[in-house]
């Protein structure tokens, strides 16, 4: 059996549709692809590109990574880190980077779109030829988009509809549309990594920060899950209802590095899921081990 049908099985027995792909990222002649080039929806995935922007613009010096910024009731986007704070709170926007992708925090990755220019991300995309990943605004827009599509006026208001949604009309949301809001394609995503792992998506410094943000993610059930014990997986996830994604890179202690990306599709519409979690990981595993 392929590392593909490997992979094909555990996605079928975890009742997953989805797409993967790995690649070596110091020879990217070697990889394994199951469905890599579908356009799907990367919800806080995006937050790579983004992380990478501010970094990029840290090292440039058209940022400084210590400006304050304050997070008032009106940021607030609910979730965690800042976005789920009670009062308002000052934080840099190193540490709003710093939220964003270990907790994904979607307030602090709004404000931290805000500062870089939303308008900058594609043609970041565009010059590290990543043709097929489209960027459509930040976390509010989403939200905002959300809101309109079951037509809530506040974010309590839609938690009290969406669970009475019909699935159909859930299915039929512009966030679960890939030609409608921020999407790419497994492929793309390695691409990504992998110019990042080896410092050719900006100066040496700012691939640096982005990995070593990136390591403290510390959502860690489903990439991370799949590997042994002294494999470094560094990582960024990605949720909505009955969508599970993870983009990240596994580092051996031999210095083999691969770059992975995993997006997962269910029928149940929940945002909790540890079965899928976890196939995530042992498909991820299975295909770095096969290139291995």
């Amino acid at each position: 059996m392929t590392a593909g049908e490997q992979v094909g099985a555990i996605f079928e027995r975890a009742g997953i549709s989805g797409s993967l792909h790995v690649t070596d990222v110091d020879d990217g002649s070697r990889q394994v692809a199951v469905r890599a080039d579908d356009q799907v929806v990367i919800a806080s995935v995006f937050k790579i590109l983004l992380v990478l922007e501010f970094a990029r613009q840290a090292v440039a010096g058209q940022l400084d990574p210590v400006e304050r910024v304050l997070v008032r009731a009106a940021d607030r986007l609910g979730g965690w880190g800042v976005a789920g704070c009670a009062d308002d709170v000052e934080v840099s926007l190193r540490d709003l980077a710093y939220f964003a992708m270990s907790v994904s925090d979607n307030t602090a990755a709004d404000l931290l779109l805000r500062r870089i220019g939303p308008d900058v991300l594609p043609m970041l995309a565009a010059e590290l030829d990543l043709p097929r990943t489209r960027i459509v605004g930040g976390p509010r827009q989403l939200v905002e988009t959300m809101l309109a599509d079951v037509g809530a006026r506040t974010e309590a208001e839609f938690a009290r509809i969406f669970p009475t949604l019909p699935p159909e009309r859930i299915r039929a949301m512009r966030v679960f549309d890939p030609t409608h809001t921020t999407s790419s394609t497994a492929r793309e995503m390695t691409r990504l990594l992998g110019l990042i792992w080896r410092d050719e998506a900006g100066p040496p410094a700012a691939c640096a920060l982005v990995r070593e943000l990136m390591g403290r993610q510390l959502f860690w059930t489903r990439l991370a899950a799949g590997f042994p014990p002294g494999v470094r997986v560094a990582g960024k996830t990605g949720t909505l209802p009955g969508l599970h994604l993870e983009a990240g890179v596994a580092e051996y202690p031999d210095g083999g590095r691969y770059a992975v990306a995993v997006f997962a599709r269910t029928e149940r519409l929940s945002t909790r899921n540890i079965d899928v979690d976890l196939a995530m990981g042992e498909a991820a595993r299975v295909a770095v081990e096969a290139l291995r």
